[in-house]
Formats: structure tokens, sequence, C-alpha cells
């Protein structure tokens, strides 16, 4: 029994170990942590956004406002962190990004 709890202590000081180098490297690469997080949760909404933009020609109104909302949210995202993090994701943020430009133009073209 005493072995099996020395490896689990053992274990648990590996993953705060991990956790601890992976917030540091966070660090010296010049960003927060939360950014680093809204990053991560922007990279998967770009996907779906790059999948709907593939899709979709024409959008409703709710869907374009729907989409105008969340593509902004990853701009946001990706502009506080460095560019060498996403440049290989960046077909599918400049797709996005035009599809969004398409849309404002359109909606102001109509307002």
């Amino acid at each position: 029994m005493n072995g099996i709890t020395i490896l689990i202590y053992v274990l648990i000081f590996i993953i705060f170990a991990l956790i601890a180098y992976a917030v540091l490297q966070i660090k010296l690469f010049g960003m927060n942590v939360k950014d680093f997080w809204s990053f991560i949760e922007a990279n998967q909404m770009l996907d779906k956004l790059y999948e709907f933009t593939k899709r979709y020609e024409k959008l409703s109104i709710q869907q374009q406002l729907i989409y105008l909302k969340e593509a902004e949210e990853i701009f946001k995202a990706f502009d506080k962190v460095p560019n060498a993090l996403w440049e290989d994701e960046y077909e599918k943020y400049k797709t996005v990004l035009e599809k969004y430009k398409d849309i404002k133009l359109y909606r102001w073209a109509n307002n």
C-alpha cells in the first residue's frame, strides 16, 4: 500500500510540473494564459466557421448576425497571440475574414 501511495504522489507531482512548465512557456512567449485559452477556443470556432463558409453561400439575416458575432470573437482572440502560433490556420482565417467582409458589405449596402 505504501508503494502505491508514493506512486500516486509522484504522478500528481509530474502532472503539476507539466502544467507549470506549460504556463511558463506561455508566459515566456509573452502571453497570458487566459489569452492562450481564448485562442484555443477561437481556433475550434474558426474550424466550424470555415466549414460553415464552405457549405453555405446565402445566409439568413439571423445567420449573418451570428456569423459576424462569432467571427469578431475569433478575430479578437487571434489578435492577442503572436502570428507564429496560427500561421498554419492562415488560409481558414483568410476565408472566414473574406466572408465576414462580404456580409458586412452586403449589410451596409442594404441599409
